[in-house]
């Protein structure tokens, strides 16, 4: 084989691979969300087991209770 069908070869593997990536991502987008996953809001009574502080809900509880905080004072 030529280079120039190795090249041909490469570069149709590579459509195929973005062909593949931008179909699932579709898919994936269309995808209704699970029962019980809709509302992913932090809460106390969702947070109040969870001790990882790494966790995104960690900081916006956070920031939540600053702002309830802020609100109760007023």
């Amino acid at each position: 084989m030529s280079q120039t069908e190795y090249l041909i070869i490469a570069i149709v593997i590579l459509v195929l691979l973005a062909i593949t990536f931008i179909v699932s991502f579709v898919i994936y987008q269309r995808t209704p969300k699970p029962k019980g996953c809709e509302d992913l809001m932090p809460s106390e009574e969702k947070c109040a087991g969870c001790s990882n502080n790494s966790c995104s809900f960690y900081k916006e509880k956070d920031s939540v209770e600053i702002l309830n905080s802020k609100k109760e004072d007023k």
